[in-house]
């Protein structure tokens, strides 16, 4: 799909298309599909809800899960030609909707498999102990806008729906029939014979008069409108600008050290096993079976305890204390007794990690670069401060900017997807100035924005240029050239068809390419298959070669500028061993295929039965 793409990007079709595009932008609007008044109910399905809330933090994972597949933000204006809020919604509707006819028909998975589920989850286990942990667990989905009840709904919802799918794919295998008409149709051959009609001198019309030129900018004005364009004035605040001239106070690196030395290190870490005992003869019976090599598993067990084992673990991941400090004051091999705070116990060390210091020098770039951060924040800060003053005591923008001692800078024009009137990129604008920037009126100015980063700016709208048709005497030269494109493409096209129609009528196909000074080219078997390899047919020509009757006669754009007239003489199956092959191999895929339509009717079922409302007007709201 993708190859055909880029091959139909670099037809001459698509030069004609993209020639519109190239003369200025395309606009376009988005009209709502969805209707309906729930309150702060953006969906209802049965006694299921979605809040807007619910849908924002939603909303918010899909398309920061875009951003991260496609390597780059996703913008509002992006997000809104394609229907991303339209796309989450209904995704939204019909997995609740889903989810409540599973619950209703009883697919319910038990307590004890959410638990199992989450156990398997390393995120919510404590890095320290290397278990479940409820307060990790919590901390974590709040990170992430949910709540424990919020997360154990969605984790039973994909059991439920994991165990449906299971069900309905288990021994889900298509009739050998199917999949054999499959192959048929894949390995039926044609003999395919064709001619190209290319350009010719008729074809050429006059060039373009005005009114000709301005009646094709009207039929096309979609295409051509520019978009509205702003002239902005923009003062920044930004680290950057003042870090270069920060120095770092040699007392202030070394208190900092001082600070953070403890946290930089590395602490020591020691591999122990920990053997509870009843008292402390038992403890001595520990110690000595231990001495003479015995694996500290199999003595906690001959004695009905469990040992515990710490594995490269520092003193503070011991969870009895006295154990802990006893530990490590033992050296690696030693076994001892240890009376902890939760009764006695032996303690065996297999093995001892030193610790390792960082020095000041090992840690200078990372703290040096943590005073000019925080410095430089500062003085940002201040800056900001002034600028502020200066504007409060009544200065312009210019005037307040050049007070605080930074740069008013005039930028544009400039559109809501950041470009100028030629369609190339504005240097030195964010997508979050420009939103503000056109959320403002002409002659509108934003107070100080956090940009992020430590970074704030100002914007001032300057001028504003409404969405307008170009002029014609800038566009008349390109527009005529795609104008004359356009024409010499219908006088082709109805040429071929001409020709085409004296086939139909009796003439061979050879005569009539020979009346064009054609020479006719002839392929034979050619399947479906070897289609997607075929460079010398047109994907136009091939759509029509491969769905054509035997005798037909079909006119289809050419490879190169022009059109082609062809005839199908044959159409034949496939060899018998060859099919019964292609048949059994595509038997696995078509039975893949038939469960997503299983699923895709289950869930439009759902949706149905449990009656789902949407609103969009909320989701976008959200």
């Amino acid at each position: 799909m993708l190859a055909a793409t880029r091959r139909f990007a670099k037809s001459w079709v698509a030069a004609i298309l993209i020639g519109l595009l190239i003369i200025s932008f395309a606009v376009f609007g988005i009209n709502d599909i969805f209707t309906g008044n729930l309150g702060d109910q953006v969906i209802k399905a049965g006694d299921r809800v979605i809040t807007s809330a619910d849908f924002r933090r939603e909303y918010d994972r899909y398309r920061k899960g875009l951003e991260q597949q496609a390597g780059q933000p996703i913008t509002p204006e992006m997000a809104a030609a394609n229907r991303l809020d339209q796309t989450v919604l209904n995704g939204l509707a019909t997995r609740e909707a889903f989810a409540a006819v599973l619950h209703k028909v009883g697919i319910r998975p038990a307590d004890e498999l959410l638990v199992a589920e989450l156990s398997k989850i390393p995120a919510f286990f404590d890095q320290v102990s290397g278990r479940f942990d409820k307060k990790t667990y919590e901390q974590r989905l709040g990170d992430n806008g949910l709540t424990p009840a919020l997360f154990d709904q969605g984790l039973r919802d994909d059991m439920a729906s994991d165990h449906f799918a299971k069900g309905v794919a288990n021994g889900l295998r298509v009739p050998r029939a199917y999949s054999a008409m499959a192959a048929i149709y894949g390995m039926e051959g044609r003999d395919i014979a064709w001619f190209a009609v290319p350009p010719s001198p008729a074809d050429q019309p006059t060039p373009p008069t005005d009114q000709q030129l301005t009646a094709f900018m009207t039929e096309n004005a979609a295409q051509l409108t520019r978009p509205e364009l702003r002239v902005l004035t923009v003062v920044g605040f930004s680290p950057a600008q003042v870090s270069q001239a920060i120095a770092v106070d040699a007392a202030e690196l070394q208190k900092r050290y001082d600070f953070r030395k403890d946290t930089l290190a590395t602490p020591e870490t020691r591999t122990i096993a920990q053997i509870p005992a009843k008292d402390a003869a038992t403890a001595q019976q520990i110690v000595a079976r231990l001495g003479r090599g015995e694996e500290p598993a199999a003595v906690a067990r001959s004695l009905g305890v469990e040992a515990i084992t710490y594995v490269d673990k520092p003193r503070t991941a011991i969870a009895d204390r006295k154990v802990g400090e006893a530990a490590f004051r033992l050296a690696q091999g030693q076994v001892s007794p240890v009376q902890g705070d939760l009764g006695p116990a032996v303690v065996a060390v297999a093995k001892v990690t030193p610790g390792q210091l960082v020095s000041l020098e090992q840690a200078r770039p990372m703290l040096e670069a943590e005073v000019r951060k925080d410095a430089a924040a500062e003085r940002v800060y201040a800056l900001t401060q002034a600028y502020e003053e200066a504007q409060q005591g009544g200065m312009g923008m210019a005037e307040a900017a050049q007070k605080a001692g930074v740069a008013a800078t005039t930028v544009g024009p400039v559109s809501k997807q950041g470009r100028d009137a030629t369609n190339q990129p504005v240097a030195g604008l964010t997508q979050k100035i420009i939103d503000q920037a056109f959320a403002l009126p002409a002659g509108g100015e934003s107070e100080l924005v956090e940009a992020g980063n430590g970074e704030y700016f100002a914007v001032r709208v300057e001028r504003v240029t409404p969405p307008a048709l170009p002029p014609l005497a800038e566009v008349r030269t390109e527009l005529a050239r795609v104008w004359i494109l356009r024409e010499v493409a219908k006088r082709m096209e109805a040429r071929a068809e001409a020709l085409a129609g004296r086939i139909r009528k009796g003439e061979t196909l050879d005569a009539v390419a020979a009346s064009s000074g054609q020479s006719p080219t002839r392929i034979a078997g050619l399947t479906r298959q070897a289609a997607q390899q075929q460079t010398t047919l047109s994907r136009d020509l091939l759509g029509a070669a491969m769905s054509a009757k035997p005798g037909d006669v079909v006119v289809a754009r050419a490879a190169q500028f022009g059109f082609a007239v062809a005839r199908i003489e044959k159409v034949a199956a496939g060899e018998g061993p060859t099919l019964a092959r292609a048949a059994e191999e595509a038997r696995g895929e078509m039975s893949f295929t038939i469960f997503r339509e299983l699923a895709d009717s289950a869930q439009a079922y759902a949706r149905t039965k449990m009656k789902v409302k949407a609103d969009i007007a909320k989701a976008r709201a959200a």
